[in-house]
C-alpha cells in the first residue's frame, strides 16, 4: 500500500487586512481564487452559527433597502442585520424592526430552523460581495477554523485569498488573528511554495496571541465597543470560541450562503 501523500500548503496565500483594499479586487481575475471572509465579530461568526442550528440560507446584502427588497419577493424570510452593532429597527428602515440582529446568539434553532435569512451588516457583507467574482468564496470564522483548514488541506485551493472585512476601513484585530490562525493550520514548514508576505504577518500575529486569546481581543476596538453593550458583551466570548462547529460554509453562484 502506498504511503500517504505528504501535507502541501495551497500555492499561494494572500491577506487583505483592510476595506480599503477591496476596491483592488475589481480589477483582479478571480476566476481562480478561493475567498476566505472573515467577519469574526460578528457576521461570519452569526452566519456559520445560523446554519449550525439549521437555517437553509443566509443571503449577504449590502443595505436596508436591498434586504427589503428580499423580504417583498420572499415573504417568509426573516431579516437579520445591524447597524452601530445593534438590530435594525423601524426607525432606520423606513418603518419595519428587523426580525434579528448581528448576535450569533439569537440565531437559535428556535428562531432560524428552516429559514433562509437576509443580513445586512456593516462590513462583513459588503466584504462577501466584494468577492463574489471568485471561484469559491468560503465563510471563515474561527467556530468552525479546523472543518475550514481541512477542506483546503483536501482541496489545496490554488490561490486561497483571505478577506478580513476590518472595522470602518481600517483592520480588524480578531479578523486578522483568524486569518493567521487559518494559515497557522495550513503552513507546512519549508513548503510554503508562493505565500505573501501578509500571510505570515497574520500568521506571526496569531502565533503570538493564540495562548491567551481572550485577553488580547479585548483591547480590540470591536470587541471594546461590543462590551460596552450590555446585551452584546457575552458575543465576545461566543465569537471566540474555536472549533465549536464541524462543517464549511460557502457563499454559492446565486449569492446565497449555506452549509
Amino acid at each position: 500500500m502506498n504511503p500517504p501523500s505528504a501535507p502541501h500548503p495551497p500555492s499561494s496565500v494572500e491577506v487583505l487586512f483592510s476595506p480599503a483594499e477591496f476596491a483592488s479586487l475589481a480589477a483582479r481575475d478571480l476566476s481562480q481564487t478561493t475567498c476566505v471572509v472573515f467577519d469574526v465579530l460578528r457576521a461570519t461568526s452569526t452566519m456559520i452559527t445560523a446554519l449550525a442550528h439549521g437555517a437553509t440560507a443566509i443571503i449577504p446584502v449590502a443595505t436596508i433597502a436591498e434586504a427589503l427588497a428580499v423580504r417583498a419577493r420572499q415573504p417568509d424570510v426573516l431579516l437579520g442585520g445591524e447597524r452601530h452593532g445593534r438590530r435594525i429597527r423601524a426607525a432606520l428602515s423606513g418603518g419595519v424592526d428587523f426580525d434579528l440582529g448581528n448576535s450569533p446568539r439569537e440565531y437559535t434553532a428556535e428562531n432560524v430552523r428552516d429559514r433562509t435569512i437576509a443580513m445586512t451588516t456593516t462590513n462583513g457583507t459588503r466584504a462577501l460581495r466584494a468577492c463574489a467574482p471568485a471561484g469559491a468564496v468560503v465563510i471563515g470564522s474561527l467556530l468552525n477554523l479546523r472543518a475550514t483548514a481541512a477542506r483546503f488541506q483536501e482541496e489545496k485551493p490554488r490561490h486561497l485569498l483571505m478577506v478580513c472585512s476590518g472595522t470602518g476601513e481600517g483592520p480588524a484585530w480578531e479578523d486578522t488573528l483568524a486569518a493567521g490562525a487559518l494559515c497557522d493550520r495550513l503552513a507546512v514548514s519549508g513548503r510554503e511554495g508562493d505565500w505573501d508576505d501578509s500571510a505570515f504577518i497574520a500568521r506571526a500575529i496569531w502565533q503570538e496571541a493564540r495562548g491567551r486569546l481572550a485577553d488580547t481581543l479585548i483591547r480590540s476596538r470591536n470587541a471594546r465597543r461590543l462590551r460596552e453593550i450590555p446585551e452584546l458583551r457575552e458575543d465576545v466570548a461566543f465569537c471566540l470560541q474555536v472549533d465549536r462547529f464541524d462543517f464549511v460554509a460557502g457563499m454559492d453562484r446565486t449569492g446565497a450562503v449555506r452549509k
